[in-house]
């Protein structure tokens, strides 16, 4: 059977040269990425400080219109913020935590970063977090999430995907239960958005964050932030810049929130990362994402099936529906089988209390899914894993 997506391999120069199974944490670079990065090299080169009258200074939000086909979102309502902690902290910084509503729903299984911030500065601003725990360690019940959020809920905060496991929540009933006793939802789609279809009106969600980094093939420094016309109307964040101004170049004394998207905005934006962050989401999009999530599935079904025909301790989802783009192989000696693969050209990584993640993309063949499971066999086999945990020392 024909692959129609394999003709976009063309596009990734790194998968002729490397079999990339990594795209969970970073994404191949498109080859149009260094006629961008050109682009604004000439800009800067012969326009200098003018460069910022030729589209510089809107770009937060002109990129950030690449991303909202892919999330529902509409032109306007998607801003481009350095990475997912600065547009978390954006998002606290906005909420009141008094009268009651002083808790935040989050789970024991979120993206560490994000905890981080959470934990650093919502409780100095007066909120408890309320993590749902994991009896797992692959998923969270969704009830338990249900069951969490009540009347005191100010902000549920959680990630679409699991990063360990690929494990979807069920991100609409959760969006239902915060509706229905007046919470905000902030979604953390890093793990989901490019690799499967994301709706924000759908959702009904709030605020939802999430980066170009991974599987829309953009690069460092450019993640997104979406927030819903209501709370762009209603919210303002303490945790502010100048960008976000309604006049930023009047360098008046007092903050006067611009009253659309940018009021999110923080400081001085990083163009550079913008220019790169433009091809890899066209291109998403040219391919289709009910394509792309198709082909995901039927990948990521396939490495559980190699897995289980070896005995592989699998840390994924097995139901289709509630699995994302990755696979995790916890198999013996985890840690120095993946810098193996590392150093064959085979590009994977590595998570404690996962093992090795497997990351197929649209642009991924099914032999390479044959070949990285064969290597792990080989491997093994032959004990190669030994010198690199040597030098971490882990062998015993």
């Amino acid at each position: 059977m024909t692959d129609p997506l394999l003709a976009f391999r063309a596009e990734f120069p790194i998968v002729d040269r490397t079999t990339y199974l990594v795209s969970n944490s970073l994404g191949a670079m498109p080859r149009g990425v260094p006629d961008r990065l050109a682009e604004y090299v000439d800009q800067w080169a012969d326009l200098g400080v003018r460069a910022w009258a030729k589209g510089w200074w809107e770009m937060p939000v002109s990129v950030g219109n690449e991303i909202a086909p892919l999330i529902g979102a509409r032109p306007g309502e998607v801003a481009m913020i350095p990475n997912v902690t600065i547009a978390q902290t954006a998002v606290l910084s906005a909420l009141d935590y008094s009268g009651g509503r002083d808790t935040i729903v989050m789970t024991e299984l979120d993206f560490p970063s994000v905890r981080y911030v959470y934990d650093g500065l919502a409780t100095r601003l007066g909120a408890r977090i309320v993590a749902v725990p994991s009896d797992n360690g692959i998923g969270i019940d969704t009830q338990r999430v249900l069951d969490a959020i009540d009347e005191r809920t100010k902000l549920v905060a959680i990630s679409h995907v699991l990063f360990r496991s690929a494990f979807i929540m069920d991100a609409a009933a959760i969006c239902r239960r915060a509706r229905e006793v007046g919470a905000l939802v902030s979604l953390d789609a890093f793990h989901s958005v490019g690799v499967m279809p994301v709706d924000v009106k759908a959702l009904g969600v709030d605020f939802l964050s999430g980066g170009v980094l991974k599987w829309l093939c953009g690069g460092p420094g450019g993640a997104f932030l979406y927030v819903s016309p209501e709370a762009t109307a209603s919210l303002a964040p303490s945790f502010t810049g100048w960008q976000a101004h309604e006049r930023p170049f009047g360098f008046e004394e007092e903050m006067q929130y611009a009253p659309n998207i940018t009021r999110w905005l923080n400081g001085t934006p990083p163009i550079p990362s913008l220019f790169a962050a433009i091809e890899g989401p066209r291109i998403v999009r040219r391919a289709g994402i009910e394509n792309v999530r198709a082909k995901s599935v039927r990948q990521t079904a396939r490495l559980i099936e190699l897995a289980d025909a070896r005995g592989y301790e699998v840390t994924a989802p097995r139901a289709a529906e509630q699995r994302g783009g990755t696979v995790a192989l916890d198999v013996p000696h985890a840690y120095g089988v993946a810098q193996a693969l590392l150093a064959n050209d085979v590009i994977v990584d590595y998570r404690p209390g996962a093992g090795i993640r497997i990351g197929p993309h649209f642009y991924t063949s099914d032999a390479e899914l044959e070949r990285v499971v064969d290597m792990i066999d080989g491997v093994l086999r032959e004990e190669s894993w030994k010198p690199f945990e040597a030098k971490r020392g882990t062998v015993t």
